[in-house]
């Protein structure tokens, strides 16, 4: 018995879940459901990304595209004269 609840009742449920959405709806969550399962366990077992794989020419358009961000953005903030 799982808390209470016996194997006939447990059938009985079951039947009803059925009756309700129907096989192939079960199925569709089933297949939904172990996709999702499947995914986030290769999620975990995939190697974190770190800057140390990125080549230096990378890094450094980012650098250049982080500054050219920023003068933009300096440049937005300024008050305009009247």
């Amino acid at each position: 018995m799982l808390g209470g609840i016996s194997p006939i009742q447990l059938v009985i449920v079951l039947v009803i879940v059925v009756l309700i959405f129907g096989t192939k709806k079960l199925r569709g969550m089933g297949k939904d459901i172990g996709g999702a399962v499947k995914g986030f366990k290769d999620g975990m077992n995939e190697k974190p990304e770190d800057d140390a794989d990125e080549t230096p020419e990378m890094l450094q358009k980012k650098e250049a595209e982080d500054a050219q961000f920023d003068e933009q953005k300096k440049k937005t903030k300024q008050p305009k004269d009247d």
